[in-house]
């Protein structure tokens, strides 16, 4: 992709993706009398501002566009408040340095919008005592869970420390989920330590006490698989987020995982956040969980739900 970064490009496309979906409003503002708009009256963002939201899977960069560029979609969209973290390179040491510097900039981002963002942190489990220590430095600061990438699997025993440290604090653990094109066929930039599906579903029985939220169904992983994988698994949630636009994750999730154990996130595709849930066959009340209450549910536990 030459002449543009990924970042940039993902950008332009989401601006393209907002000219798309403002163009019916705008037409009829403008007075168009062409066929093609007057084809229906529906307003797509009158439908959006119905909801409360709560972005249950965003993220913030080393990038100076970010966090305004996190905040200026949430704006357009009418999300009350992401919950961000910035989780280190899956290719690189993650040292405890590198997962401080990391945190800070969490930190940072929510002190400079502290009604939009919840923090969250990042670690390494491989480093146990400078993990705890973080996460009481974090939660100190008002942080109320965790993310963390592949540098260590979820069922791995150095992850054991970490997951009972998140029980005791009533917080739940945000754990990437390893994309490709398969389950058996891995994007070269996963590590062999990624988890999946099956992988949450084993330490969800380990630790029927811990919150764990499986990542981004619409972000390349086998969504069908991982649903049937935790069905029976209570505490493993799944978040929506992501750019692929299959047509029926949500649909396939209400029936295995159910409308309690859902969770709207973005990923900082935004658009298509928000498009997945209004394009899925719900009911009123099973959007307003999904958007808003089933992740405020899990911050009443610890006492950080939104008012």
């Amino acid at each position: 992709m030459s002449g543009i970064d990924r970042k940039q490009f993902l950008k332009n496309s989401a601006l393209s993706a907002a000219g798309l979906m403002m163009g019916g409003t705008i037409a009829k503002a403008s007075g168009s009398t062409s066929s093609a708009m007057s084809a229906s009256d529906f307003d797509i963002m009158e439908e959006v501002n119905k909801y409360r939201m709560i972005d249950s899977h965003a993220h913030v960069y080393f990038r100076d566009q970010s966090p305004g560029m996190q905040i200026d979609f949430a704006d357009r969209l009418g999300i009350e408040k992401l919950v961000i973290s910035r989780p280190m390179s899956r290719g690189g040491d993650a040292t405890p340095e590198d997962f401080r510097r990391c945190n800070n900039l969490v930190l940072d981002c929510v002190n400079q919008y502290p009604d939009r963002f919840i923090g969250q942190m990042t670690l390494n489990p491989k480093y146990k005592e400078e993990s705890l220590e973080e996460i009481k430095r974090c939660t100190d600061q008002g942080m109320v869970g965790l993310k963390v990438y592949s540098h260590v699997n979820i069922t791995d025993p150095a992850f054991y420390p970490i997951i009972e440290k998140f029980i005791d604090l009533d917080m739940i653990i945000l754990m990437h989920h390893g994309i490709g094109r398969s389950r058996i066929e891995p994007a070269p930039s996963e590590l062999d330590s990624v988890s999946v599906a099956t992988d949450f579903a084993e330490i969800s029985k380990r630790y029927p006490e811990a919150m764990f939220q499986l990542a981004h169904l619409g972000g390349g992983i086998d969504w069908e698989a991982a649903c049937k994988a935790v069905k029976d698994c209570p505490n493993v949630y799944v978040d929506i987020s992501g750019s692929n636009n299959d047509a029926n994750i949500i649909d396939f999730a209400l029936e295995y995982v159910g409308e309690d154990r859902m969770f709207f996130g973005c990923d900082n595709s935004f658009f298509q956040g928000v498009g997945h849930v209004l394009a899925a066959k719900l009911t009123e009340r099973q959007r307003e969980k999904i958007f808003f209450e089933n992740y405020n549910n899990i911050l009443k536990k610890s006492g950080n739900n939104v008012d």
